[in-house]
Parts: structure tokens; C-alpha cells; sequence
């Protein structure tokens, strides 16, 4: 999934061209105002080169799940001002996608100008990917660009249907996303480690079946190295644990140790019976953990594991908490190897590339984000690109 196999915005002729771009607006709002402008702000790249360019830039977005009914809560205007306050000039805003009221509004236009057009998810050709819709958007545009990588998994008509009928390219944040990927999984500097956490085997058995062929080495942590280490022989305790899934993590072993990947399970852990912040907790072995013990964190000796297995690789693919991080202590692990991580991917010796939600939380709680090679907001769409699987919207640029 290199950019070789796909046009960006070098390769457009933009003068006078009016560009579709595909953009992730939907934001986390409070009180009808945005409170987080992360995915606004990660627009701006293609924003202004388009608008360097000469382009008219007609921005298409969903906000929330109308599903083709005309939400007005779930309307696109409230992201007008925070966004002309970043684009640095008055973003203009047609209430309709498609049609006569959408088309007047771009005629209007001058080379250079910004509109947002209503959220495209109030048609309900959008989530079906109808054809007809996908034209109605077309004839608004003479080229489609592509900037919503978090919405590339879905083959909607705004992320692939329009691909179809419009010369396709991608834009800077879908670029940059696509080569950050590119170096950590595609084609990346070895040895390669991923460090895969979260609550649950069963919500990244995708995941972690693709990983174990792609890796050198992968730590699991979080509630679902607990399976892990209970198909193992190990008694957890009262810890979080999918029983049921012992023959599958077994299975995970099996193949990770065929295909040469080292599976790095933890070693010792931090266990309380509350998970309160404050609660009193202690470091066990494996051996150790008693019957009331709830394992909420990695100890110190998988701890060190895992930062001397950090020194030994050139590139880290992270997704998922080493522990409950939201809860104090047991965000130690996470913390202290996310500032590892960071300070070797500071100092160039490693590519370190990292997403999912719950991922990027626990990075910026550890206020690290910046310092990694690169971090995806993506969420659904990271996670399935990890898997293995082809993402439509991607696949739509490359055609």
C-alpha cells in the first residue's frame, strides 16, 4: 500500500479546477460547538495546496449516523467557524450535497475559495454507494481528491463511488497516512515489533492472526494477554479473561511460532482486587496471583522485556493499552513505553508508527504523540488496514 500505486495532488493540474475532497469532519462536539478540531486541522495540508493551486475547494464530510434523513443536529455548519478561523478566510456553506442549491453555491466561486457542503450521510445514497448519488456529487467537481483515510474502510459513494467517475487523487493526510503505514507493515526497516493490547482476544483475532505473519517479535498485553497466559496453564485470578478462547490463543502460539515470530507474553504483573485510582496493588509472578488478584497492568520485568526488545528493532507497529492506563497506577506500563518509544523514534534510531483509539488516548496521557514517527486517528479503518484487509477507498485511488 505504498503511494507509488496511486496520484497525489503533485500530479493534478489544479488552476481553475473545482476539487471534490473527501474530508473526516465528524468531530467530537459539546454544546453545538467542536471541542476537538484535531481532524479539522489535519484537512489544512490539502486545504491550502489545493487553494496554492488555483483550485475551487469543495469539501465533502459526514457528521454522525443520520441515515439519509436530515438530522438538524447532525448538520455540518457549526464546523464553519472553527474551520474558517484555521483556513485563515470565510469557508462558505451550501445546506445541500448535491443538486441546485449545492451547484449555485459553487458557481459562485472564485479560484482559491473554500465551501463545506451538508453532511453527504443525509442522502441516503451515501451509505448505500448508489451510483446516482456518486454522479449527483460528481457533476459539482472536475477531479476528486481523497483525505478521509478514518472513512476508507467504508465504500460509500463520497469515499469510493466517486473515485469511479472523476479522475482520483490522494490528498496530504491520506498521503502521509499511506506512507506511515507503507514503512510499518508494507515494506518496513527490520527487526519489526508490534505491541498489541486492549481487553479482548476475540475483538483482534484478524488482527493478531495477519501480525503473527508480518513480525518479529509482538508483546501482547492488556485483559487479553490474560488468555493468553490462562491457555498456558497460568490461573489469573479473577483478572479479566476469555476462558473459551484457549485452543484459539494456543492456535495464535502455534502459528506465530511457525512463521518465526517471537510472542512476548508478560513475564510478571501488577494486580489489585479494585480497579480504583489509589487502590493498594502489587507486583506477582506468575506463579503468585491469588484467587481475589485482578491483573490491571504489566510489571516491571516485562516492563524492561519489552524496552530492550524496543532497542533491538528498527520499526514498532502499536495498538492497544499494556494496561487499564485510564486507571493510576496501572498506567505505568503503557506510559513509561510509549516515552521509550518515543524518545528512540525522536532520536531516528526507530520507525514507530501507532493507532486506534484507545492507542492514541494512552499517548497523549503519556504526552507523547508528537514525538512519534506518526500517530492515526483513524480508528476502524487503522485497525482494518492491520488486519490485512483491503480498504475500499484506498483501493478506489489505486484503480
Amino acid at each position: 500500500m505504498s503511494t507509488s500505486g496511486f496520484k497525489t495532488l503533485d500530479d493534478a493540474q489544479l488552476s481553475g479546477k473545482r476539487a471534490l475532497v473527501r474530508v473526516d469532519f465528524n468531530v467530537p462536539m459539546a454544546d453545538g460547538r467542536v471541542s476537538d478540531d484535531t481532524r479539522l486541522r489535519a484537512a489544512l495540508p490539502t486545504i491550502e495546496k489545493l487553494r496554492a493551486g488555483g483550485a475551487k475547494v469543495i469539501l465533502l464530510a459526514h457528521f454522525d449516523r443520520p441515515k439519509g434523513k436530515r438530522v438538524p443536529e447532525m448538520s455540518l455548519k457549526p464546523i464553519i467557524e472553527p474551520l474558517s478561523k484555521l483556513v485563515g478566510s470565510d469557508v462558505r456553506f451550501a445546506d445541500d450535497c448535491s443538486g441546485e442549491a449545492a451547484k449555485a453555491a459553487i458557481e459562485a466561486m472564485k479560484p482559491g475559495d473554500v465551501i463545506l457542503l451538508e453532511n453527504v450521510r443525509y442522502e441516503a445514497g451515501e451509505e448505500k454507494n448508489e451510483e446516482a448519488f456518486a454522479r449527483a456529487l460528481a457533476v459539482n467537481g472536475d477531479l476528486y481528491v481523497n483525505d478521509a483515510f478514518s472513512a476508507a474502510h467504508r465504500a460509500h459513494a463520497s469515499t469510493e463511488g466517486l473515485a469511479r467517475i472523476l479522475p482520483a487523487h490522494a490528498g496530504e493526510q491520506m498521503r502521509r497516512e499511506l506512507q506511515a503505514l507503507d514503512a510499518a507493515l508494507g515494506n518496513p526497516k527490520r527487526p519489526v515489533l508490534g505491541i498489541v493490547g486492549g481487553s479482548k482476544v476475540s475483538t483482534k483475532l484478524d488482527l493478531l492472526n495477519n501480525l503473527v505473519g508480518k513480525l518479529d517479535r509482538l508483546a501482547i498485553g492488556g485483559g487479553m494477554a490474560n488468555t493468553f497466559l490462562a491457555a498456558q496453564g497460568v490461573d489469573v485470578g479473577a483478572s479479566l479473561c476469555e476462558h473459551d478462547l484457549a485452543d484459539t490463543a494456543r492456535q495464535i502460539m502455534a502459528t506465530a511460532n511457525e512463521k518465526g515470530c517471537e510472542l512476548l507474553l508478560p513475564i510478571d504483573v501488577v494486580t489489585a482486587e479494585k480497579v480504583e485510582p489509589g487502590t493498594s496493588s502489587a507486583v506477582r509472578d506468575l506463579g503468585a496471583i491469588g484467587p481475589a488478584d485482578r491483573i490491571l497492568d504489566a510489571g516491571p520485568k516485562t516492563l524492561a522485556r519489552l524496552i530492550e526488545a524496543m532497542d533491538a528493532s528498527a520499526t514498532l507497529v502499536w495498538n492497544g493499552p499494556l494496561g487499564v492506563f485510564e486507571v493510576p497506577p496501572f498506567d505505568k506500563a503503557t506510559v513509561s513505553a510509549a516515552k521509550h518509544a518515543a524518545n528512540l523514534a525522536k532520536s531516528g534510531r526507530l520507525v514507530a508508527v501507532a493507532g486506534g483509539g484507545d492507542t492514541v488516548a494512552a499517548l497523549n496521557a503519556a504526552g507523547v504523540v508528537d514525538d512519534f514517527t506518526f500517530v492515526s486517528t483513524a480508528g476502524g479503518a487503522f485497525l482494518e488496514w492491520m488486519e490485512g484487509k483491503e480498504l475500499p477507498g484506498v483501493a478506489a485511488l489505486a484503480r
